[in-house]
């Protein structure tokens, strides 16, 4: 029979091997804890990157629901950079686009592209079933995407189509439309360059023009920011939205996403549809 000696040796035994077992347990939850951390936070980078090319995909991707990249068609043809002339005008260069989409609709191209104004702003009005919106197109900060937007509304471009894409997000809240398909793939036949400095930004009441993730590949796609956006100076600024716009924009955006994508975009659960968008006045 043990002594009570024994028993007490026994016991701080088994006690020691008990705070063992938990020391080692805590070191465990501990560097899971920490393994969980790195992936999430892989995670989070990584969707946020998926976000920004899903959201943007430009014209020329024909599988846009499917894949946030430049789609399976040929690659891109990138326009050449404006110029800026000795009277102050533009000369902007409106590329055949020949990537084989067959969502492109081809009107043409902006008149005396080589002497587009760089001076001034335009007003579009932007009737949609949902309200409408003044858009006010700044020829100065991108003279070649003013041109392009105010000849494509005045060719009825826009009419009758629907914003296919909405984001909502904190620092990333965009309503995405010009594609006259809706699918997010279709534009005009031609593609120009951005008009972009580093110092680019998108806060709310933006206008900008969408891309794809090549260079020189704007085309009519836009997207409307109604939260202070956090993009790389890669998208153009072409214009602002007035006070009543936004408004019509925060009750789009409230009503949320549907049938969210694995991207955490989609289209609009409230649906809109430009019935015109044309040059105000």
């Amino acid at each position: 029979m043990p002594t009570n000696k024994q028993r007490r040796q026994a016991a701080q035994r088994h006690l020691q091997r008990q705070l063992e077992r938990r020391a080692e347990l805590a070191k465990k939850r501990r560097r899971n804890l920490g393994i969980l951390a790195t992936a999430i936070a892989v995670l989070v980078v990584v969707g946020a990157a998926l976000l920004i090319t899903g959201v943007f995909k430009g014209d020329d991707d024909t599988t846009a629901a499917e894949d946030p990249t430049v789609s399976d068609g040929a690659a891109p043809t990138s326009a050449a950079a404006p110029t800026t002339n000795a009277d102050g005008t533009v000369s902007c260069t409106y590329a055949p686009d020949a990537s084989g989409n067959t969502n492109l609709t081809d009107v043409g191209t902006p008149p005396t592209p080589e002497a587009t104004p760089a001076t001034g702003t335009s007003t579009l009005r932007m009737s949609t079933d949902q309200g409408d919106l003044t858009l006010t197109l700044d020829k100065a900060k991108a003279p070649c995407a003013a041109a392009s937007f105010g000849y494509l509304a005045q060719q009825g471009f826009f009419d009758g189509s629907t914003c296919h894409r909405l984001v909502v997000q904190p620092s990333f809240g965009v309503l995405q439309c010009g594609d006259p398909t809706g699918t997010g793939s279709g534009g005009p036949s031609y593609k120009y360059a951005e008009e972009v400095t580093p110092e680019t930004t998108y806060p709310r009441g933006t206008i900008a023009m969408a891309k794809t993730s090549a260079p020189g590949t704007t085309g009519s796609q836009f997207f409307l920011c109604f939260v202070d956006t956090e993009l790389p100076p890669e998208y153009t600024v072409v214009g602002t939205v007035d006070e009543a716009g936004l408004g019509v924009l925060d009750t789009v955006a409230a009503g949320g996403i549907k049938d969210a994508g694995p991207q955490g975009d989609g289209a609009p659960a409230v649906p809109v549809t430009i019935s015109s968008l044309a040059v105000a006045g």
